[in-house]
């Protein structure tokens, strides 16, 4: 499968929601990229007014490359859209995010976001959260300790996420580290996890996003593109 063409086909779908006067949430990662690249050229061609919260570093530079204008929450309370894409998808809308480690941020972006649209290709649809991908889970680099003790008591195989350019792990745009939750027998109840999670001291957020998206776009090599809505 042409993996990269069927993210610029959901990319390109999503860019064509964007309407003039819209303030949009602009996600990280290659889908998402794709989806900020239409929308940059929509915005130069059609001399769109639209400004973006983006999530990452990552996003922030690719936006501003792109001449798309950028805000802040503090000035922003509402977005008409968001757009993002997602490691794992099952049929209920339910998502793993976080490869990229800016989950906690795309999360806020998200449940500020009137419609919220998700991109990806079909590889990364599953019948159950966690079949290929684990839960990231960022956390204070104090609580590594006691949140991977956690993590295992709950039945899972927590790895500290370790950077491939620096020896070291991965620090977030936080400043906080990441344990990857992988579970043998994937998510069996997310719904349970997601609070645990939230109530554990240490953890400011996690990769599972279970009543966010409104719109699932599986994007095709052919460039077809199956819209979902939840």
């Amino acid at each position: 499968m042409d993996r990269d063409a069927a993210k610029k086909a959901a990319g390109e779908a999503a860019a064509t929601l964007v309407q003039d006067g819209m303030d949009l949430g602009l996600g990280t990662g290659s889908t998402a990229a794709c989806a900020l690249d239409a929308i940059g050229r929509r915005v130069r061609e059609e001399d769109l007014d639209v400004r973006g919260v983006p999530t990452s570093f990552g996003a922030e530079r690719r936006a501003r490359a792109h001449g798309i204008p950028l805000t802040t929450l503090d000035e922003v309370s509402t977005l008409d859209l968001a757009v993002d894409g997602a490691d794992e998808v099952n049929e209920g809308l339910q998502l793993i995010k976080g490869g990229g480690g800016a989950h906690s941020r795309e999360k806020v972006v998200a449940t500020q976001a009137e419609r919220f649209v998700v991109l990806v290709d079909p590889t990364k649809q599953v019948s159950q959260l966690g079949e290929q991908m684990p839960v990231p889970v960022e956390v204070l680099p104090m609580a590594v300790a006691p949140v991977r003790q956690a993590l295992e008591d709950l039945g899972a195989r927590p790895e500290l996420r370790m950077s491939t350019e620096k020896d070291g792990p991965v620090v977030t745009d936080q400043g906080l580290w990441l344990l990857d939750a992988y579970f043998p027998d994937g998510v069996t109840d997310p719904e349970a996890l997601n609070r645990t999670l939230c109530r554990r001291p240490g953890v400011l957020d996690h990769g599972l996003f279970l009543h966010e998206a409104t719109d699932l776009f599986v994007g095709h090599p052919e460039g077809t593109v199956d819209r979902i809505s939840a």
